[in-house]
Order: C-alpha cells, then sequence, then structure tokens
C-alpha cells in the first residue's frame, strides 16, 4: 500500500511513517517544515526516515494545489493520513487567520485533489479541542461538539464536517480521529511534557496556568500510532473516534511525576488560566475498543518515565552544553 501521510515530518507523522514503512508499506511525506519550532527537529525525522527504501520526502505547502497535485500525479497514493496542521489553542487565538487558512483551506485541497484522482481512503488528525468545557466525562463521541473555544478547535471541526461532506458527496472512507494530548520520545518542544521536563533540569520556572486542578488525558504516542494503524485496516464508511488513554492527571499531579522521574525539583510560576484553555480533557474509548479494537498499554507514569529517559540522552546534552537560559514564552 501506498500511504501519503502530510505533516510526516512532524512528531505523530515520523513515528507513524516509521510503523509503516517497517512494516512494508511505502510512504511519501509531504510537509513544509516550518518554523513553528526548530526546523533542524523535522529535518532530522526526514534524514532518519530516508534511510528506508520505499520512502519519499516532498517539501510542500498543503494550502497549494500545485505541491499536493505534483505528488498525486507522480505517485498513485492509495490513502491519505491528513496529519499536517497549524497545531495549537494559544497561538491560534493570536493568528486565527493563519489557522483557518491552514487547517480548513489546506483540508479542503487535500479532499480535492483526492477526489480529482480518485483516492477515497483517509484518516483525519482531530483533536480533543473540539469539546470544549463539556460538563459531561468522560468525553464521548456522542456528546455535541458545537461550541469550541479556540480557533484551532474551530479548525478541528470544521475538519470534521469538511470530511463528511466528501464521505457523503463522493462515498469516501473517513475516519477522523479525536487525539488526546499526545506526548512520548520526540515530542513538540512547546509541549507541556517536553517543556516542563527541559525547564527542571535547566532551572527555570515551569509556568502552571490556574491552581494547578485542571486535568488532561494524555497518550502517548505509541498508543496513538496503534490506533491509526488499526483504523488504517478498519477504514469504511465514515466515522468519529476518541483516541486517548481514558484517564487523567492534574497539572500539579503531573508536574510532581515529571520531577520525580527528573530527580529534581521544579520552580513553579503561578499563572492566570489562559484563555481558549479547557478546565479537563478525559477519552470515552469505548468505541475505539469496539470498532478497531484499541487498546492504550503505556500509563503516564510509565510513559513519563520514558520521555524523560529519551530526553537525558537527546535533549540534555544540547541543553548542558548552552551556556544561556532558555526562556519560555508566557
Amino acid at each position: 500500500m501506498r500511504i501519503l501521510i502530510t505533516g510526516g515530518a512532524g512528531f505523530i507523522g515520523a513515528r507513524l511513517a516509521k510503523h509503516l514503512l517497517e512494516s512494508g508499506s511505502e510512504v511519501i511525506v509531504i510537509d513544509n517544515l516550518n518554523d513553528y519550532y526548530d526546523p533542524k527537529i523535522k529535518k532530522s525525522n526526514i534524514k532518519e526516515l530516508s534511510e528506508f527504501p520505499e520512502f519519499k520526502f516532498y517539501k510542500g505547502d498543503i494550502r497549494s494545489i500545485a505541491d499536493i497535485e505534483s505528488i498525486f500525479q507522480q505517485q498513485k497514493i492509495d490513502m491519505v493520513v491528513h496529519l499536517a496542521a497549524m497545531a495549537g489553542v494559544r497561538p491560534s487565538i493570536q493568528d486565527p487567520k493563519l489557522y483557518y487558512d491552514v487547517n480548513i483551506n489546506g483540508t479542503l485541497n487535500i479532499l480535492e485533489t483526492m477526489r480529482k484522482y480518485s483516492c477515497k481512503k483517509m484518516i483525519f488528525g482531530s483533536s480533543s479541542s473540539v469539546y470544549g468545557n463539556n460538563k459531561e466525562v468522560p468525553f464521548s463521541e456522542e456528546h455535541p461538539v458545537d461550541h469550541p473555544i479556540s480557533p484551532y478547535a474551530a479548525t478541528k471541526k470544521s475538519g470534521e464536517l469538511l470530511c463528511y461532506n466528501y464521505h457523503h458527496l463522493y462515498n469516501f472512507d473517513i475516519f477522523c480521529l479525536r487525539f488526546f494530548s499526545v506526548y512520548g520520545p520526540g515530542q513538540r518542544p512547546e509541549m507541556a511534557i517536553a517543556k516542563f521536563t527541559k525547564a527542571i533540569f535547566n532551572g527555570d520556572d515551569i509556568p502552571m496556568y490556574g491552581d494547578g486542578s485542571s486535568e488532561r488525558d494524555y497518550t502517548y504516542v505509541a498508543d496513538i500510532i496503534q490506533g491509526i494503524t488499526l483504523s488504517m485496516s478498519k477504514l469504511r464508511g465514515y466515522d468519529v473516534i476518541n483516541l486517548g488513554e481514558s484517564s487523567t492527571i492534574s497539572l500539579k499531579a503531573l508536574i510532581t511525576l515529571i520531577e520525580k522521574h527528573c530527580g529534581q525539583s521544579a520552580h513553579i510560576e503561578k499563572l492566570p488560566m489562559q484563555a481558549g484553555d479547557v478546565m479537563i480533557t478525559y477519552a470515552d474509548i469505548n468505541k475505539a475498543s469496539r470498532r478497531l479494537g484499541y487498546k492504550p498499554t503505556t500509563d503516564i507514569d510509565s510513559g513519563i518515565a520514558q520521555y524523560v529517559k529519551w530526553f537525558k540522552k537527546h535533549r540534555l546534552p544540547d541543553l548542558s552544553r548552552s551556556k544561556t537560559k532558555i526562556k519560555h514564552v508566557k
């Protein structure tokens, strides 16, 4: 099978690509290698993937129909895993036009190009953020998601609607997978676990927004890859499916857990809750279990231990050589 992964140089995409290549698939990646975080991280991912003979990389932007069409003209694509997006709740409030352009127009470009070249199978990377401040927990796919509280969340909900539209009009098979706070080795540096770990080892303050009681359902990246690959094997019709651990941890407890595995204490800077942040995310994964056979295997304690071990090997040497403190964006 020949699979196109959009955003395939990123955290989830690169790990999915490697898994698929090791399983014998042909993988094509499109990524614009933007500077949302250090492009060297994505370039390193591409370098590792390039060791596989069945891997091809295209530097391109999903906002460009020409960039997308050039791939479909050269490759017979069997399935698209669409992960390319501008990520992050808080940055989307600062630049909503960019988020709408990439996440909505870019998704439309992918779907239209698929229609033109008769490729009708897609996995769409959605987000738990679509649930907003849902009062009922755990979050079920049956719950209404009509009140997103950030532009990022609104764009992900819009993407799901576009996907349904192409299923209805053109008989596409599409699963929209709602990811819950994915973390693990290689994760994006601005994400909470990566940022907190770096701050502890660097002696910087950890920004704690609110009183530390907000809760997240953190999902280890290997469990997300399991959910995506199971979805690819069972892809038929249209569906929306949660992928999480179905377990929550408070912000305060998360910091304590990272301290434990780092073997150092954190310096906490207490800050007000941020606009767009929700108080809790908590995945109901009954549908994923029934429909896909999904079963997460890495709890938060084991996952943090593995992340810190990876950080010490791959990031701590660079941090130790740095003569300047790392400043956090607030």
